[in-house]
């Protein structure tokens, strides 16, 4: 696949909403790999880890989570750099035309969600972390991170799909009805909360300072998703997560480069 690029009205969309879908982002070979390879995981508990990816889901409802999910190989590390949304990610959150310019991948995450799941609210631009901030100026887009939500699976109504409070990532305002993050606050029914629906293959974009989270899955089956969160090259990873030797030394130069854009200095570099 080439490379798609975003175009006038992408731009005009994502700075008005603070979230694009892109359709059939990813071909249907590389979602049946991805697929087969969450069939073959192993049963994890709560903080076990398959290598150097790790389960640690974010809150009892919020189903199977594992991070650093890069590490799990093959099919995840094609998503480092799909043609998909790559160059979406460069533009929005990736310090263009600047010195620092560059990509890093902060925090990834497989997701699967069964019945009743749901992930709270949280973001937003009223006192919103620097690390998620939506920013514009000067012609150049300067977001703190972007997440890239892949559907592996279609995420219908029913089925859990990410709710985003549009053009909430410049509130000046608190949402008087959304409660504080980490109080288990759903987003079903939250005013001016649209849930985004996904076929299979396509992939929701946002800035993560946007008001989102997960509304609650009533639907039997499983919705299995990537999250990648992309970031300038200068970013560090949330919890303390280091990609291995091992995989940094397989991946081609140019995904590589996103997962250590800067690589450390040491008395015996060359």
């Amino acid at each position: 696949m080439e490379p798609r690029k975003p175009s006038d009205l992408d731009d005009f969309l994502f700075d008005l909403n603070g979230y694009l879908i892109l359709p059939q982002a990813v071909e249907p070979e590389l979602l049946d790999e991805l697929d087969r390879a969450i069939d073959a995981l192993p049963q994890l508990g709560m903080g076990e880890w398959l290598g150097n990816a790790q389960r640690r889901d974010y809150t009892g409802e919020t189903g199977l989570e594992i991070h650093n999910c890069v590490e799990l190989g093959g099919p995840f590390e094609k998503l480092i750099d799909h043609p998909g949304w790559i160059e979406y990610v460069r533009r929005y959150c990736g310090e263009a035309q600047s010195y620092v310019e560059g990509l890093f991948i902060d925090e990834c995450i497989l997701s699967v969600r069964r019945a009743g799941g749901h992930h709270p609210v949280h973001s937003g631009g009223f006192r919103g972390a620097l690390r998620g901030a939506y920013h514009y100026s000067s012609g150049v887009f300067r977001c703190g991170q972007c997440n890239v939500i892949l559907g592996i699976s279609a995420v219908g109504p029913g089925d859990g799909p990410t709710m985003i409070v549009p053009g909430s990532h410049k509130s000046n305002f608190e949402h008087p009805l959304a409660g504080d993050y980490g109080r288990g606050d759903r987003m079903d029914h939250l005013v001016g909360a649209v849930p985004l629906h996904l076929e299979r293959g396509d992939a929701l974009l946002f800035v993560d300072g946007v008001m989102h989270g997960g509304s609650s899955r009533t639907n039997p089956g499983e919705r299995r998703v990537t999250i990648y969160r992309y970031g300038p090259s200068w970013g560090a990873t949330r919890f303390g997560y280091e990609y291995s030797e091992a995989l940094l030394e397989r991946l081609p130069e140019q995904r590589r480069r996103i997962l250590r854009p800067i690589p450390p200095v040491r008395p015996d570099s060359n």
